[in-house]
């Protein structure tokens, strides 16, 4: 596995060709090849050398993160899910949109007040894609330099400890319990300033757990170390642990899936949030028709 991030200011002033023969994966005189194709052919100098077959959208990947210092990884062994796509894959058509959603929550939650950090990504069933969107979610905020916290809040069906390859036998439930006071956030390899809470071993009573005056402090102790924090909830039809999460946080997306999310449950979890003083600050759309590959539908008022 190898970590794509430079440190070094001096790559964003030097070109994608210089980045590449300095790195050895493209030779002097591939790249006046592809520059003599790139003019011709009125291409990008990326398209130009992947058309002539002198290089791979990894090799491109690589040269915009040293260009942008964007943390992404590479190689065997990957430390994280293929799932989560923006870690292998930020500038691709998904990292596009996903970067897309990051901004219009900057702008609708995260930048109206210091206080403002948490956010929770709900739904009303399983299999609507929310803990996927958690994910990718989180990696981005940390591509941009935030200070990242993923909270698992899943304690029914968590997704995060596989999704990121970490341990849970320690987690969320073991803080909530009192049980566990040491360290139990786990960093992700590659991806500097991205933590993981997972939820730890599956309780029996969960809800009740979440209902506790430790979790209020649980996640004050996280506002205070993180600039974003991302929270992880169970499905509403599995309970009121959503409603529980999102009051804390304080704001709520909502993902919605395609031929899977009922209008009825839809309105009537928005209506949850707004009962509990949650803001909705918009919905994902997941499973988009007539626009494959294309996965997720950008944040949208009206929700």
């Amino acid at each position: 596995m190898a970590t794509m991030s430079s440190g070094k200011a001096r790559d964003a002033d030097r070109s994608i060709g210089a980045i590449l023969v300095n790195s050895g994966r493209l030779a002097i005189e591939d790249v006046e090849r592809i520059i003599n194709f790139q003019k011709e052919n009125e291409l990008r100098f990326g398209d130009a050398g992947m058309q002539l077959g002198l290089l791979t959208e990894a090799d491109i990947f690589y040269a915009l993160s040293l260009q942008f210092d964007y943390p992404y990884l590479s190689g065997p062994g990957h430390p994280v899910s293929d799932e989560v796509v923006v870690a292998y894959r930020p500038f691709s058509a998904e990292g596009e949109r996903l970067r897309s959603l990051r901004s219009q929550l900057q702008l609708r939650w995260f930048k109206e007040g210091a206080s403002r950090v948490a956010l929770a990504i709900v739904g009303t069933r399983p299999g609507e894609g929310r803990s996927l969107l958690a994910a990718n979610l989180a990696v981005t905020f940390a591509q941009a330099k935030e200070r990242t916290l993923l909270i698992d809040g899943d304690m029914r069906n968590p997704r995060q400890n596989l999704l990121f390859k970490v341990e849970n036998q320690t987690g969320l439930s073991n803080l909530l319990t009192g049980r566990m006071h040491e360290q139990v956030i786990k960093l992700v390899p590659g991806i500097p300033g991205l933590a993981i809470l997972p939820s730890g071993p599956i309780p029996p009573n969960p809800e009740e757990l979440l209902g506790r005056s430790s979790f209020d402090r649980i996640l004050e102790q996280s506002m205070s170390a993180f600039d974003v924090v991302i929270i992880d909830t169970p499905a509403m039809t599995m309970g009121a642990d959503v409603t529980l999460l999102a009051r804390f946080a304080g704001a709520a997306l909502i993902v919605a899936r395609n031929n899977m999310t009922r209008t009825a449950e839809f309105q009537e979890l928005v209506d949850q949030m707004q009962e509990a003083g949650v803001k909705v600050v918009g919905s994902v759309l997941v499973d988009v028709p007539f626009q494959k590959p294309q996965k997720l539908k950008s944040l949208r008022r009206g929700t």
